[in-house]
């Protein structure tokens, strides 16, 4: 079978394709054939050997996938041959809180992930996805889609009438946009680009905020909520924007820590945090439990999460540096059949 893997060491220009066998599936195992692929920053950190220099190499990267089961293993009763399924990002995480041992299990580091043309996976560790969807769409959905839902369902409790602050454009923002508007809420959305802005307002974004003329913007999100602040703030830049999001925030409100993008530390006062009574949470993907209810409600709304673009297996090294460049809109996916 065909791979991208991380040989040797790491870099975007180690990417590299490769052959490795065909895997056969053991007891209780599914072997599925990848349709397509979708990179996060996740995986562009791990390439670069950002996210964790000790891991072994060679790796397939990504979390992101979906693919149809072409073989069971002995024992399998979950699936049948011919389904169309999405790998969860932490295969032994199935529910309640995680553990160091569950999230141990992760797609695209320290396992191999998806970007291959064949894949094995524990039945435990798979999901049905919505049929509606396409292959580019689906494979959108284990990671950068359960991480919005966590964030605004699993780990909060955001319902209609509230307020949801969603920081840029990318992939789990836009999925976090999109998830807002089911649930009732009102969203505002910050970015660089007005032409961005643009789009997610016709996504149903309330308000949208440059950054970069707004530079104070978690006043202005406070402006434009009659001083309130919002109920949640779904906070990607990490080190970098995490004060903003904490101005932004209503008093008892929470603000749900997932990315990095703005940096990874700080010198920040934790007296917003204090006085403002804030729940701080971090979100690490979420479990099968979840991924399965997001799948019912995206089935219910027949909702389409945004695919920027779409790029054939051999452009995979591609797909990743046009991640880095931070141009796109919604997610990127790599069709792999």
């Amino acid at each position: 079978m065909r791979v991208f893997e991380i040989r040797e060491r790491f870099g975007l220009d180690r990417l590299v394709a490769a052959e490795r066998p065909d895997p056969r599936p053991g007891p209780g195992q599914l072997l599925l054939r990848m349709r397509a692929a979708s990179p996060n920053y996740r995986d562009l950190l791990t390439v670069r050997g950002e996210y964790n220099p000790k891991q072994p190499l060679p790796l397939i990267p990504c979390s992101d996938g979906v693919g149809e089961v072409v073989e069971l293993g002995a024992g399998v009763s979950r699936f049948a041959v011919g389904e169309r399924v999405a790998p969860i990002f932490a295969q032994d995480w199935i529910s309640g809180e995680p553990a160091f041992s569950k999230l141990r299990s992760t797609l695209g580091g320290p396992r191999d992930g998806t970007l291959a043309e064949l894949m094995l996976v524990p039945e435990h560790g798979a999901v049905r996805v919505p049929a509606h969807l396409s292959d580019e769409e689906a494979a959108c959905l284990p990671c950068a889609g359960l991480t919005a839902w966590s964030a605004l369902v699993t780990c909060a409790t955001v319902r209609a009438g509230d307020t949801v602050l969603v920081l840029g454009t990318g992939g789990v923002s836009i999925f976090a946009l999109q998830f807002a508007q089911l649930l009732g809420a009102q969203v505002i959305v910050t970015s660089s680009s007005d032409e961005k802005l643009v789009r997610a307002r016709e996504l149903g974004a309330r308000h949208g905020i440059n950054y970069l003329s707004e530079p104070a913007w978690g006043r202005k999100v406070r402006d434009l909520t009659g001083g309130e602040g919002v109920d949640l703030v779904v906070e990607v830049g990490g080190a970098g924007t995490l004060a903003q999001s904490l101005s932004a925030a209503r008093f008892g409100g929470t603000v749900s820590v997932i990315g990095v993008l703005a940096g990874r530390s700080t010198d920040l006062s934790v007296i917003p945090i204090l006085m403002k009574q804030l729940r701080v949470q971090g979100v690490m993907v979420g479990h099968r439990e979840g991924f399965e209810a997001m799948n019912r409600a995206i089935a219910l709304h027949e909702m389409r999460p945004v695919v920027d673009r779409v790029f054939p297996f051999e452009q995979s090294r591609e797909a990743v540096a046009h991640l880095a460049r931070g141009r796109h809109f919604g997610k990127i996916a790599i069709r792999i059949a």
